[in-house]
């Protein structure tokens, strides 16, 4: 199990961002938000959309939709802040059971990205 998380981490960033995408069933700029706000802690819409190059509305857009799927949670009215991987990750992947009827049962993979995820998230709440 380590050896999949060190493969995770020290791969091209994008990998991460593409396994949530292809397990979770997100979008790629739903991935691309999540992973980001993981690893550089609350943030605003704004700030978001400033890191990806995206609109504000579109980074407010998604973030939202990232409450929706359990990823995520309102700080402010524009920041948002992830909850811990171990609970987001897992969540999301739930509410995507749920939404495409198949059942939820353990993951490993979904088990793996959120242990990779530990690691960024604590670092970037512990400056």
């Amino acid at each position: 199990m380590r050896n999949f998380v060190s493969i995770i981490m020290s791969a091209n960033p994008d990998t991460m961002e593409e396994k949530l995408a292809s397990e979770l069933r997100l979008s790629s700029l739903q991935a691309k938000i999540f992973v980001l706000v993981v690893k550089k802690g609350k943030m605003s819409a704004r700030d978001m959309a400033e890191n990806l190059c995206i609109t504000e509305a579109e980074a407010k857009q998604i973030a939202q939709s990232l409450i929706d799927l359990g990823g995520f949670i309102d700080i402010t009215k524009t920041e948002y802040e992830s909850t811990h991987p171990r609970f987001a990750v897992v969540n999301m992947y739930r509410r995507m059971c749920e939404r495409e009827k198949i059942p939820f049962k353990k993951n490993l993979l979904v088990d793996n990205i959120s242990i990779a995820l530990e690691k960024p998230y604590d670092d970037a709440r512990t400056k």
